[in-house]
């Protein structure tokens, strides 16, 4: 598993015990389908991890918001993948996600198929090669 980076650390170490592993587990999970990406860290109203293709916002494929209360699987360009089961939610231009609380949320077969087709969709939409492959990029203003 990739180190989780000191400026994520140090906002995470402020959560409870149980957001910080459901976090951790659903980072793992969502890395292990693309080891090459990048990992966009960022903390505004949200403590939030990014995965994209490049070392930019626009090739990202999937997030992980955690609010106050709760944490989104987020697809960024959810709007465009197909979701035959109806798992995604939001009224957002692109952006849907699945609300998760539990590892059963996104841990199961059609969210893979999800996470997947959000990576292919990504790659094959990128308009830039990548300069960076497989890095943690902290966006985040510590103090």
């Amino acid at each position: 598993m990739r180190e989780i980076h000191p400026d994520f650390h140090y906002y995470l170490d402020l959560k409870t015990a149980s957001q910080r592993e459901l976090f951790k587990d659903v980072r793992e999970y969502v890395l292990s389908f693309y080891l090459d990406a990048n990992e966009l860290l960022y903390h505004t109203h949200a403590l939030t991890s990014v995965f994209s293709i490049s070392e930019r916002l626009s090739d990202a494929y999937i997030m992980l918001p955690m609010y106050k209360e709760h944490m989104n699987l987020g697809f960024n360009k959810g709007t465009l993948l197909p979701d035959p089961s109806k798992l995604l939610t939001g009224t957002g231009k692109l952006i849907r996600h699945i609300p998760i609380s539990d590892p059963a949320d996104y841990r199961n077969p059609e969210v893979a198929k999800l996470i997947k087709a959000s990576i292919d969709f990504a790659i094959n939409d990128m308009e830039k090669p990548a300069k960076k492959i497989g890095e943690t990029i902290s966006n985040i203003k510590r103090f």
